[in-house]
């Protein structure tokens, strides 16, 4: 599952961040919507707003499906049919939705058939391993460059800073029924947890409570499109793409990010198993620490920190791929969707 993310990007740097090239091959970034309800976090969780990626064509019929917008939405699917004068009497959690049901459960496939696809952003997302003395957490991310900053490449056209996490989603737009404001809100899909992170989970696993989660991650820009571009590509075609990803590195991080109230970037830094308070001063990590100190005297809503250049001593060398997607796809046989052509495996 996917219960707390990081998105800590000042909106001018989460907009370069996101830049693509259109169906004309044009460089472009995302223009936003609604800029100024975006708040930066180091602790994110349901029902918190958070940025996402989505077609202009949603908001527009006629802009081309290839140009994107970044929207700040609501974490939790609330679907466009829900009856109720208040999205709050919601009575289930939509605040993750699993790839194998996501097709049968009518909170999620009338958005997914009518193409409501997004990608959720985010520095990385935590998650906690069960162990005898309560919860560790650890913060999941792609790998990163050696260079990569924010502040020093701000003037850069390219971006070169940090890599953001990509992650398939589901939104949807509810309309209060005695009218009013659009409440916009979005759903992340999650499939089996790869092997490089499931032992997180490793004892629900083994004690029969299920299969470990993590969320579907979008792995380079034409996975990014083809999950957002819907009038060019059919579910049927965009359902292939959620699958695990062994492209991901983690950290353990402080139990300070437990606490949802908790917003610096402490959350992210990584620390050293055992170490009961501090990391150890070392002469790989002092540099990271002495940035720590200083990021904690801002807050990231008024100005934008740099996240920490570390390296992961938790690269693990990837595992064999599995489909997730057959399900997915039986569903849709049985649908009988009009779709694009099928493509041979």
């Amino acid at each position: 599952m996917c219960g707390r993310t990081a998105c800590s990007l000042a909106a001018d740097n989460l907009r370069r961040a996101c830049a693509y090239r259109d169906r004309r091959g044009r460089h472009r970034q995302p223009d936003w919507v609604r800029q100024e309800r975006y708040q930066p976090s180091y602790n994110k969780g349901p029902q918190s707003s958070g940025p996402v990626l989505l077609s202009r064509r949603h908001l527009h019929q006629d802009a081309d499906s290839s140009e994107r917008v970044l929207m700040d939405m609501r974490w939790g699917l609330v679907p466009s049919w829900f009856k109720q004068d208040n999205p709050s009497k919601l009575q289930f959690n939509t605040s993750n939705c699993r790839s194998d049901t996501m097709l049968s459960k009518s909170s999620y496939k009338g958005a997914l058939l009518k193409g409501k696809r997004c990608v959720v952003l985010a520095d990385g997302f935590y998650e906690w391993q069960q162990q005898s003395g309560g919860k560790q957490p650890y913060f999941i991310y792609f790998p990163q460059t050696k260079d990569a900053t924010d502040k020093e490449m701000e003037g850069d056209e390219e971006w070169k800073g940090w890599r953001l996490l990509t992650m398939a989603g589901i939104f949807d737009c509810w309309e209060p029924p005695g009218g009013g404001e659009m409440l916009y809100t979005y759903t992340i899909i999650t499939v089996d947890a790869s092997k490089d992170v499931s032992f997180i989970h490793h004892r629900q696993v083994r004690a029969g409570k299920g299969v470990a989660g993590m969320p579907a991650i979008l792995d380079g820009d034409e996975a990014i499109r083809k999950w957002l571009d819907f009038a060019e590509v059919s579910t049927q075609e965009a359902v292939k793409l959620i699958q695990p990803t062994e492209n991901i590195v983690f950290h353990p991080v402080s139990t300070f990010v437990n606490n949802i109230r908790n917003n610096t970037p402490e959350c992210v830094a990584p620390i050293e198993l055992g170490a009961k308070k501090e990391v150890k001063a070392t002469p790989s990590n002092k540099g990271m620490l002495g940035w720590l100190k200083k990021s904690q005297e801002s807050s990231p809503q008024k100005k934008e920190n740099d996240l920490p250049k570390w390296t992961s001593q938790f690269i693990h060398s990837p595992s064999p791929k599995k489909t997730s997607a057959d399900v997915l796809q039986q569903w849709l046989g049985k649908q009988g969707q009009p779709a694009a052509k099928k493509h041979k495996a």
